[in-house]
């Protein structure tokens, strides 16, 4: 099955661009590309990026009180979109916005989570145009994880977190009709959850919570999708890419070649895809470095 896979991946590489219809895995081998191929859309996303279609958008944004979350955040401010923030507890950082903030939600919390579409309404907004699924979980005991090393707890709370969380916040919105036709449903997930890169990038396996957690939240995603096709709401799953956040810092010594963006431009990577996303994406899996699929 490895060699069949890295074949799969070679022929990947060596595919014209007009051909291409998935990622790669290497993702020292994307980033490569990209530069020798000088691919605009991948190295400097604010040369393409267009953020005019979130003007006037009501946009609810999880996990936004630091790093990538803050960021999108701040984008969709300064695109002119209305935007309510759920966190725990608001930074200082997402103060300063002048943004709607919803504190006091942890997304493992079902009560909280299911009083969210009341306190969203008591701020004034009726209905929404982007559900941004933001909110994840990535404990210290998730790296170097083995089965010498296990932690059950932990990765039970990043799968609640990460997986059963998107579920909490989606279904509450939904049901409570704040979701309308053509509104969209996006859920920051992770490379991390394809079980098809891991071949790639974890050939001695390990790191078990991280992985599970991203790949819950995926087919959470895909049935969701499913489920909400007779409405008229796209879900999609997004890889944002390689952010250099505080939560990545522990990695600095391969973002340079790895390809690692300051969480702006990640925003701008996330809200360009979500601009794009419709009935025609919903269900899928993609990067948000190239706009290619990323295998299941």
């Amino acid at each position: 099955m490895q060699a069949a896979h890295d074949a799969e991946q070679a022929a990947l590489k060596s595919q014209p661009a007009a051909e291409r219809t998935h990622s790669i895995g290497d993702q020292v081998a994307r980033f490569a590309r990209a530069k020798e191929e000088k691919n605009t859309r991948y190295l400097d996303i604010a040369s393409v990026y267009d953020g005019s279609g979130l003007k006037g958008k009501r946009c609810l944004v999880t996990g936004a009180n630091r790093g990538l979350g803050l960021e999108i955040a701040k984008r969709c401010v300064a695109d002119g979109a209305s935007v309510v923030t759920v966190c725990r507890k608001a930074s200082e950082e997402l103060k300063k916005l002048g943004v709607t903030e919803i504190t006091g939600v942890d997304v493992c919390d079902d009560a909280a989570c299911a009083g969210l579409p009341e306190r969203i309404k008591a701020a004034g907004l009726d209905s929404l145009d982007y559900v941004i699924n933001n909110a994840g979980y990535f404990p210290g005991s998730a790296e170097g994880e083995t089965l010498s090393a296990m932690d059950f707890a932990e990765q039970l709370k990043q799968i609640d977190v990460c997986a059963v969380g998107v579920l909490r916040v989606s279904t509450a919105c939904v049901n409570a009709g704040l979701v309308p036709a053509g509104g969209k449903i996006i859920i920051i997930s992770s490379q991390a959850g394809s079980a098809d890169w891991r071949f790639t990038q974890c050939p001695t396996g390990g790191n078990y919570g991280h992985h599970m957690c991203r790949a819950a939240c995926n087919i959470g995603g895909v049935l969701l999708s499913q489920e909400l096709k007779s409405k008229d709401v796209p879900v999609v799953m997004l890889h944002p890419g390689f952010n250099r956040t505080d939560m990545t810092s522990k990695y600095a010594h391969i973002w340079d070649v790895e390809g690692a963006v300051l969480s702006s431009e990640g925003a701008m990577r996330v809200l360009y895809e979500c601009q794009k996303a419709d009935m025609g994406s919903t269900g899928k899996f993609i990067n948000c470095e190239d706009g290619l699929l990323i295998p299941w």
